[in-house]
This record gives structure tokens, C-alpha cells and sequence, in this order.
């Protein structure tokens, strides 16, 4: 089948940094920080849980968090151009997932006024394992830089290459908080976002200038345990609840959901905890799927009512079925169940009002 890639020269992808100089750098040495990952005692630096906690849960899971999904590097420089260099442990594809998203690195730039994006890298068509590629910045001065990790690549290594005689130095701090855990389905992952930074978790992160990790394991976050007693362990500074489309049947969901918190809220009893049904981007429901869209969704509301009558006076109800506004309710989707980055800014905005009020209780 014949291509038209060669008619518009902005659809092109370099797959070479050119002739332009470029110094490397790893993103696992200083001044670079690393923020998403796990990467604690040997453990490597790109997997979001331990090898041997993620092989007990389930070979979902196993498998899922070695893909980079939230992950992000922090640095400042003055260099013009910045580029990658990455290699990949493993890249897949998707028909309703872009390739940007699959193995690309999106550019923001960290102000003031908060991050903004820049560029992105993008995976070119046919790459199986690596690639470089730079992007000029037409600025010499010293900016502060967040760079996104791909959602569904494991990444084996990432170099950032700067000019030559460039500053290189510390990125932006986050806000003086604990990171936002996000635990949940292919929509914390990031299933269907168009690059890595529409991501809702990744957005909400923005929004409030506040670190956090995205637990979310496509397919295959269930309530287990013994991932619930890790987390509990983590420093937070809220939770964020949302696999209702993962548990496989309602039944399931009410024997995990007020467990899962139960878990969480014993090591953590003063942090906010965000119960979130799944979102629902259809106004025209079969009567079966909405009763089971209902029947799931007073599973989330009794253990929020439950938490609420023992006492918890920091834990919140998300209603999936109030994220898109009717007019926009089929837009907000790629495939009726995930959403786009329509949807994702939709989530993102209703979470994070709950976040920033809780904070402020």
C-alpha cells in the first residue's frame, strides 16, 4: 500500500541527532532526578515496584510495572537543543494506542506558573528497540525541564544530550509533600493518551505541583493484598483509588474495595482517600450495562458510606458517571471504556478539586 508520510515534511521522524554536537548524560546520576520509579535497593531504576513483590501479586502485574508509565526526569539547562537517547526492554502496540504514547518522551518546561509543554520525541514507525532523536529549543537560557517517560515501554536506559559547554544543574521541586499514590486499571496506567503527559495522573501532578506514582497496572489491579500492605507503606500524601473496571465482577469489587482501604488507611489515617467508580463516556447505555455500571458503583459508595459512619472524615466519593458533560459524553473516549485526552482532562480536573480541598480541611 502506498504511503503519503513524504507529502507533509512535518509528519517526518528523524531517527539521527544530525551533525549537531551532543554531550551525553544518564538520567540516573546527578544533577538529574528521577520521580515514579521504584528504584530502591539495587532494584532497577525504571520498574515501578519491586521485582519480587510484583512476581507474588500476579504475572499481570509482574509484567505491567516494568513498563514506565508516570515516570519522569527533572533537570535545568541553557542548552538549545536537548536529545534522547533511549533503549527499550520491551516496546508494544496497540491499534487504539499512539505511538508516541507507546515508546515517546513528551517535553515540558517548569515555571512559576507551572509546567508547560514543549516538544515531544517521538518513536519512529519501524523502531524495535532504540533510538535518538533531538529537539531545538531556539533558547540559551536557563530553563527547568521535566521530560515524561513512555506508558507502555519498558525502558532499559535513557542518556539526555545537551550542546557541548551547556549548563547542566538541578530541575524545579515539587511542592513539599509526600508523592499522590494512584492505584488502579488501564486508565491510571494511561491506556489511550495521545503521549505520556496527558496522562490523568500525570496531569493532576501538574495541576497541584505535587509528585505522586501511577500504580496502575492495565488489566490487572484487582484489590490484591499483598500489592495493598506495599502501598500502605509508601510515603503519601493522598491515595487515589480506581480499578472498578479491573475487579472481574461486581462480587469481586465488594470483597476487595473496603478491604484495599482498610489496608491503606491503617498506616495512613490522616491522608486524603479518593474512591472513584469507573468513568462513563456513553449517554446511550444498553439497560444491562448501566445496571452493571450501577451495581458496581453502590459497591464503591457503600465502602465510602461505611468508611464515613466509622468515623473517616477524609474520605472522598468520585462519581465516574459525573466526569463528562452529556454534550461531550461520546467524545471523551477512544473506545467507549478508555479515555482520551478530552477525558483524561475531564477526570483530572474533578480529582484534583477533591485533592486540593481535602489538603486544605
Amino acid at each position: 500500500m502506498e504511503s503519503y508520510l513524504h507529502l507533509d515534511p512535518n509528519l517526518a521522524v528523524s531517527t539521527t541527532i544530525g551533525e549537531e554536537a551532543v554531550e551525553w548524560h544518564s538520567v540516573c546520576q546527578p544533577p538529574f532526578a528521577l520521580y515514579g520509579f521504584y528504584g530502591e535497593h539495587g532494584e532497577h531504576p525504571f520498574f515501578r515496584l519491586p521485582e519480587a513483590l510484583a512476581d507474588g501479586v500476579s504475572e499481570g502485574v509482574s509484567k505491567l510495572h516494568r513498563e514506565s508509565a508516570g515516570g519522569r526526569v527533572r533537570f535545568s539547562t541553557d542548552s538549545p537543543i536537548l536529545a534522547v537517547r533511549a533503549v527499550f526492554r520491551a516496546v508494544s502496540r496497540s491499534s487504539h494506542r499512539s505511538l508516541l504514547s507507546e515508546a515517546g518522551f513528551d517535553l515540558y518546561t517548569d515555571g512559576e506558573f507551572g509546567s508547560r509543554f514543549l516538544k515531544e520525541f517521538r518513536m519512529p514507525y519501524d523502531m524495535t528497540d532504540r533510538y535518538e532523536q533531538s529537539v531545538k529549543l531556539n533558547s540559551e537560557r536557563l530553563r527547568a525541564y521535566t521530560v515524561h517517560f513512555p506508558i507502555h515501554a519498558a525502558v532499559e536506559s535513557l542518556e539526555i544530550g545537551i550542546r557541548p559547554g551547556s549548563r547542566l544543574e538541578q530541575g524545579a521541586s515539587y511542592r513539599p509533600l509526600e508523592p499522590i499514590l494512584f492505584y488502579g486499571s488501564s486508565i491510571v496506567h494511561g491506556t489511550a493518551a495521545s503521549r505520556p503527559g496527558n496522562v490523568y495522573p500525570s496531569m493532576i501532578s501538574r495541576i497541584l505541583n505535587v509528585d505522586h506514582k501511577n500504580l496502575g497496572f492495565s488489566g490487572n489491579a484487582k484489590g490484591e493484598p499483598l500489592l495493598a500492605q506495599w502501598m500502605a507503606e509508601r510515603p503519601m500524601s493522598a491515595f487515589v483509588c480506581d480499578y472498578d473496571h479491573n475487579a472481574p465482577t461486581s462480587e469481586h469489587l465488594a470483597q476487595t474495595h473496603y478491604p484495599l482501604y482498610e489496608i491503606i488507611r491503617e498506616k495512613n489515617p490522616a491522608v486524603p482517600y479518593v474512591m472513584v467508580t469507573r468513568p462513563n463516556h456513553r449517554t446511550a447505555l444498553s439497560s444491562s450495562a448501566r445496571e452493571t455500571i450501577l451495581r458496581r458503583r453502590d459497591v464503591i459508595m457503600s465502602s465510602y458510606l461505611k468508611a464515613r459512619a466509622n468515623g473517616d472524615r477524609n474520605v472522598h466519593f468520585v462519581d465516574g458517571m459525573s466526569f463528562f458533560p452529556t454534550p461531550l459524553a461520546n467524545d471523551g473516549s477512544v473506545d467507549g471504556t478508555h479515555p482520551n485526552d478530552l477525558g483524561f482532562s475531564y477526570m483530572a480536573n474533578a480529582i484534583a478539586s477533591v485533592l486540593r480541598d481535602a489538603w486544605e480541611m
